[in-house]
């Protein structure tokens, strides 16, 4: 090795490069708070990764979300791998990604298994009721944040705007919304550019900016680790599925279906939760309607990404075939199907990714995109704050058929005074997340026992 590849070795290490097992223990902090969807996933990330420790600057962080939201499957959980491997590379990316889905997918698994013992898990209602209040303010701010540091202009104000309009009161599909403002920055290039600089840039570079200034081999390094990983992804998510496609029965079903799932889930989970739940009942009659339903509530109310509804759904098809140890399987079999491409599509990806925003001619249309982003987290912020504070979403006559406002009479009391006071908390500056998470768990659980 050279004495300048050492040097550069050496400076990565005293610029303060994180520690892999500060790493671990945020990642896995993420997952086990990572209540309220993506809405208030991505606000946590953000907040951590971004705000409080810096190890991403914001257009990065934007950039890896504009990727992730274009991928099938659940894209907080593709971020935070995508993340992972940006600070650490493979090791980093694979942590990042477990970690946000195993406190999930343990809790529900706990649950799955007193539904099928008692078959009423109604207290993990009131228990998380709280939770998803104080994420709604979470998430709020954090939409403020963002917009703040990446809309710098008119320009990209309008198109963030725009985008929401597009998504909120006429329903347009995602992925038409980013190539629309794709094409613009695009077309409009210097606009958008300009955007993307000014405020960004008077802040001090990134940590992750900083040693892939001093360590140039870094990015390099890590796009191999990536490439590796991926096929290592691909090999575990294809191996099982082909052993138990000549045997047969339940375990060969529920590897094909939910193999399936995995690669159709764009545009979040909810757009492919019908289909699943048509051909879960109907179909394969793995569980009842109500069941189905009882088990969106647990993946509503639980931490990680609401996909993790699948493992309900896996488990009670075990459960009725082959009792609770072939449920454990049954569940433990849809986890693996369901997220190992999820992995896959993520290292594959990223360092296409990493190179294309590094050339001048795509940084307009970049730009753009990151615009509508921010008018995407807005749509999700204000999608599930309306669910959590209404009972009831109603379309006015007068309305196009995508605009949901909500029935004020339907209004949740409890809620929205949690959500007044997790707003006011947060924006006091005087407590952190996990504070507030706390206290807006017990308001919620002595709501509950109120009314």
């Amino acid at each position: 090795m050279t004495e300048t590849a050492m040097n550069g070795r050496d400076e990565v290490q005293t610029a303060g490069e994180p520690r892999f097992a500060d790493a671990v223990r945020m990642w896995f902090k993420i997952g086990l708070l990572s209540f309220g969807g993506p809405a208030g996933q991505i606000a946590l990330m953000h907040r951590e990764v971004v705000e409080t420790r810096h190890w991403v600057d914001e257009q990065r962080f934007l950039h890896a979300l504009n990727f992730c939201s274009l991928l099938p499957g659940p894209e907080a959980q593709q971020l935070a791998t995508y993340l992972g491997w940006l600070i650490h590379g493979a090791k980093g990316g694979w942590v990042a990604g477990l970690a946000f889905i195993l406190p999930g997918a343990a809790v529900m698994l706990i649950l799955s298994l007193i539904f099928v013992q008692f078959g009423d898990v109604g207290v993990v209602s009131a228990l998380f009721f709280g939770l998803t209040c104080a994420v709604v303010a979470v998430v709020a701010h954090a939409v403020l944040r963002i917009a703040k540091k990446a809309l710098v202009g008119p320009v990209p104000w309008l198109a963030a705007a725009a985008a929401f309009v597009a998504l909120f009161v006429f329903g347009v599909p995602f992925p038409a919304v980013v190539l629309a403002a794709g094409l613009l920055g695009l077309a409009v290039p210097g606009v958008f550019a300009a955007g993307s600089h000014g405020k960004a840039q008077d802040k001090s570079e990134s940590l992750l900016d900083k040693l892939s200034r001093i360590d140039p081999g870094r990015a390099a390094r890590h796009a191999a680790s990536a490439r590796r990983s991926g096929i290592l992804a691909l090999v575990l998510w294809a191996v099982p599925v082909l052993l138990l496609l000549p045997v047969g029965g339940l375990f060969s079903d529920v590897a094909v279906f939910f193999s399936k799932m995995a690669v159709v889930t764009f545009g979040g989970a909810y757009a492919v939760l019908s289909y699943v739940a048509q051909q879960a009942v109907e179909n394969y009659a793995w569980l009842t309607a109500d069941e189905m339903l009882s088990g969106l509530g647990l993946a509503e109310t639980t931490p990680g990404p609401l996909i993790l509804v699948l493992e309900f759904v896996g488990f009670l098809a075990g459960y009725g075939t082959h009792g609770l140890a072939g449920a454990v399987l049954a569940a433990l079999l849809t986890l693996w199907v369901t997220f190992a491409p999820c992995f896959a599509f993520v290292f594959l990806g990223a360092p296409h990714i990493e190179r294309i925003q590094k050339k001048p001619r795509l940084a307009g249309a970049l730009a753009g995109i990151t615009a509508a982003v921010v008018g995407v987290v807005a749509n999700m912020a204000l999608w599930f704050g309306l669910r959590v504070c209404f009972g009831e979403l109603t379309v006015p006559a007068w309305a196009p058929p995508a605009l949901e406002l909500p029935v004020l009479s339907s209004v949740d009391p409890a809620a929205a005074a949690i959500v007044a006071v997790a707003v006011a908390l947060l924006y006091s500056g005087k407590v952190g997340v996990v504070t507030l998470l706390g206290l807006c768990s017990v308001l919620g659980i002595l709501a509950r026992l109120a009314f």
